[in-house]
């Protein structure tokens, strides 16, 4: 896939988080998946009411603060995954697990449509006890919607690197840059990989009416 250290990352994320009202952050929760490339994730549940904002980043694996060429070189155990802080009021966690099963192909072990590899593997991340039963339920759920067997597995939480920056919004980003296609902005670069990959098409297929994401 052609999309795409240490204490500064870890500063800002600080500082964004005091720039958040206190109020707010009490008010949050927090879904960690993943779902192959983390820009098509983040753009699809940015789009969710209730979702207050989506991070891509790396969980998952056994080496601390890896770099996006680590992560899909292989090796470090990560999965490409995101973090959704949603506000549970709104918007409850066996809804957007609804969503995400919807949102990928969760019957391949090997990635998800172009992008192979451990890394674009889908997979849900829990916390608690609470959390694992709820996504055992969303994953029988799907299962039984779909009439196959679903194989992503539910795993406990580990931390979470936030990915590098040219990552955080990729999908709506004004940079020029230059691909396969010939110069693009990110946000056009983004559809045309998107659709090239054969997401959409493929979610489509799987789930018909049910693809939340999908036009």
């Amino acid at each position: 896939m052609t999309h795409r250290s240490g204490l500064f990352p870890a500063l800002v994320a600080a500082l964004l988080a005091l720039a958040i009202p206190a109020a707010t952050r009490a008010q949050e929760a927090v879904l960690t998946v993943a779902g192959g490339c983390f820009w098509c994730v983040e753009a699809d549940f940015e789009s969710v009411s209730g979702v207050r904002e989506v991070v891509s980043g790396y969980t998952g694996g056994d080496v601390a603060n890896p770099t996006y060429k680590q992560v899909t070189a292989g090796g470090t155990g990560h999965y490409e995954a995101v973090q959704i802080f949603y506000n549970p009021a709104r918007l409850d966690r066996e809804t957007l697990l609804r969503l995400f099963f919807r949102s990928v192909d969760p019957t391949d072990a090997g990635g998800q449509f172009c992008d192979r590899g451990a890394s674009y593997r889908t997979a849900i991340f829990v916390a608690s006890e609470a959390e694992q039963r709820e996504a055992e339920a969303a994953k029988a759920q799907a299962e039984r919607a779909l009439g196959q067997k679903v194989v992503t597995p539910i795993l406990r939480a580990q931390p979470f690197y936030r990915a590098e920056d040219y990552h955080q919004d990729y999908y709506r980003g004004t940079k020029l840059i230059l691909t396969r296609f010939g110069p693009k902005r990110q946000a056009e670069a983004y559809k045309a990989y998107r659709k090239a990959c054969g997401r959409d098409a493929r979610i489509k297929a799987l789930w018909g009416d049910a693809a939340p994401f999908v036009n």
